[in-house]
């Protein structure tokens, strides 16, 4: 059953979604009132515009450093955009802030799937391939078995995959989707450079998520 699309409603909905009011009215009709659906709909919008702006030169940006209570970790992090007037707000500022804390949290090896080595990658799926196969699985399904293994994989190891660690478990956010929610409310392409993590005493091929 259609709900009125109030006015309020209208406020409410661009509040929390920073969409333009129109844009609003118009997720609500289509929604037939649902606030839930309409803010789905525009966020789908907002995401798909996003997409657009992937490979849009990113010059700008910040360099972050957190240091985890406790001194035993410490993170570096460089997140580029588009211009300066977006790298000095506050929501640009709190999502690098927010990729600090997961390094640091998290200990990531790569930003994206595209910068592990491919010899990483072919002994991971040997070393998946080998323990299916001890496990009694068929070879029918073997290759499905290795590449659903490789995800949690990239789960682990690559930023832009990992679940925001600041999300509630199964609807937690991938780190990518975080970054592109900002890049559809900021209008600008934002990309993570790269960072360094340091734990105390630690080296850099002993680097591996602890939840610090």
């Amino acid at each position: 059953m259609s709900q009125p699309i109030t006015a309020d409603l209208v406020r409410q909905l661009r509040e929390q979604t920073g969409a333009g009011i129109m844009d609003c009215k118009q997720a609500l009709t289509e929604a037939d009132g649902d606030f839930e659906g309409a803010r789905d709909k525009l966020r789908a919008k907002g995401l798909a515009s996003a997409e657009k702006r992937r490979g849009r030169e990113t010059k700008e940006g910040l360099v972050d450093a957190y240091i985890h209570p406790g001194g035993q970790v410490g993170v570096l992090l460089e997140v580029n955009c588009e211009s300066d007037f977006v790298a000095r707000t506050d929501q640009f500022k709190s999502l690098v802030h927010d990729l600090a804390i997961q390094v640091a949290a998290q200990a990531p090896r790569w930003v994206t799937r595209d910068e592990v080595p491919a010899a990483e990658l072919d002994r991971e799926r040997a070393i998946y391939r080998e323990q299916a196969a001890q496990e009694g699985k068929g070879t029918a399904h073997l290759d499905q078995i290795v590449e659903g293994r490789l995800r949690k994989f990239y789960e682990t190891f690559c930023l832009y995959d990992q679940p925001f660690i600041r999300d509630d478990g199964a609807k937690a956010r991938r780190i990518e989707q975080l970054i592109q929610e900002t890049v559809a409310a900021t209008g600008e392409h934002i990309t993570v450079a790269r960072f360094a993590r340091f734990r105390l005493g630690e080296r850099p091929d002993e680097t591996t998520p602890d939840g610090a």
